[in-house]
């Protein structure tokens, strides 16, 4: 994900990434984070998701559903 943000911003893009703990987090952080995602999504013109080897996980599955409903182009850095 960071280099796919290097990349965009030297590109001219501004990126709206997620974001991003190094520790285990709580559930009640969980929540929030989850939550402040879409947020980002709904700022967002368009939506990439960075799925190295093709991996979607739970929340960005959700995520995606999310910017689909909301009508978010949305492009994949692998293969789906």
């Amino acid at each position: 994900m960071r280099a796919a943000n290097r990349d965009l911003t030297f590109a001219g893009v501004i990126v709206v990434a997620p974001g991003e703990a190094d520790e285990l987090i709580t559930n009640e952080q969980k929540t929030a984070l989850d939550a402040l995602h879409l947020r980002k999504i709904d700022l967002a013109d368009r939506v990439l998701v960075v799925n190295p080897g093709g991996y979607i996980g739970e929340s960005t599955s959700r995520e995606i559903a999310y910017a689909h409903a909301t009508g978010k182009p949305i492009s994949f850095t692998n293969p789906v």
